[in-house]
């Protein structure tokens, strides 16, 4: 049973590359939606994600979603971990200069490694924590090559809400493990909740602006990739998967990112990135090395009914 176990975490970690693969294609995307506003994106793609999982889950009629029948404590932690995160996020990044917010953000894998060690059946490795590190320090030198020049004035509130982020986000991926009972389609359901909520925030804040046919290829495939398919993924990954180990492949996302948009010609390649390069790369092989650990037995807190 326990090589079984073992085996099983092994897989859903697995799983949660795919989550961090599909968010390093976010920020491609994201610039072929230039000119939508932060929420109206957010309410559009999110609302793809819905519709996906409506169209999913309605092949076997209202039966599909008796998995939506979940106590409040389910919602209330995607609702926080998925929106909320988002609506700091975005805040962050418009009261402070992106590279910093960024880097602030990305705190949230090494804030995960550290947390993991408080998730009941999960034992903290040296190797973990140096493989977080690494790809911190990675990401830091990606964000400054990307820095422009600061503001004369700290961006307190930019700052916090940037932290605030990290903080949420790694809470919500240890504390979602306690409802590894409950299956993923929860979040199709979860992600509605999200598009409405920002559509709130949408008609309170901004101006709608229509888009034109290649931002609405660019929000269908945010929608069933970033914003859909990945939060499954992450979903299942952290209720099932090697915490501390998902933190420190985390970091891999900053520099596919980066690459990515190299690649396609919005960014320039420089000598220099070899640096981070070889820091986040580094670090996700030595937290990812084999080692003899446990299997997870974490408890859930709540059975799908």
């Amino acid at each position: 049973m326990t090589v079984s176990r073992l085996r099983n975490a092994r897989s859903a970690t697995a799983v949660g590359v795919i989550a961090i693969f599909l968010w390093s294609c976010l920020a491609l995307l994201t610039t072929l939606t230039e000119g939508i506003p932060p929420f109206e994106l957010l309410t559009l793609s999110f609302g793809v994600a819905f519709a996906a999982s409506l169209i999913t889950l309605g092949r076997d009629g209202l039966a599909g979603f008796s998995s939506w029948r979940q106590p409040w404590a389910v919602w209330a932690t995607g609702f926080i971990g998925i929106f909320v995160y988002h609506a700091l996020y975005f805040f962050a990044l418009k009261v402070a200069p992106a590279a910093e917010a960024s880097l602030i953000n990305y705190l949230w894998p090494l804030m995960l490694v550290l947390l993991s060690a408080f998730a009941a059946g999960e034992k903290l490795h040296k190797r973990q924590v140096l493989g977080a590190v690494l790809g911190l320090a990675g990401t830091a030198f990606i964000m400054q090559q990307r820095a422009t020049q600061s503001a004369a004035t700290m961006p307190v509130a930019g700052y916090l809400a940037a932290f605030g982020c990290a903080l949420i986000w790694a809470g919500y991926s240890v504390f979602n493990r306690r409802f590894s009972a409950v299956p993923s389609s929860i979040i199709g359901a979860i992600c509605g909740m999200s598009a409405a909520a920002g559509l709130v925030c949408h008609l309170a804040f901004e101006t709608t602006v229509w888009p034109d046919f290649k931002q609405w290829a660019a929000i269908v495939v945010l929608g069933l990739g970033p914003a859909g398919l990945a939060f499954f993924a992450w979903d299942h990954a952290t209720k099932h998967g090697n915490l501390a180990t998902l933190g420190a492949l985390s970091y891999l996302a900053p520099l596919i990112s980066t690459l990515l948009l190299i690649v396609v010609g919005h960014g320039h390649a420089s000598p220099i990135l070899i640096v981070p390069a070889l820091l986040i790369i580094a670090g996700a092989v030595i937290a990812t090395a084999q080692a003899p650990e446990k299997a997870p037995a974490t408890r859930s807190m709540v059975s799908h009914e």
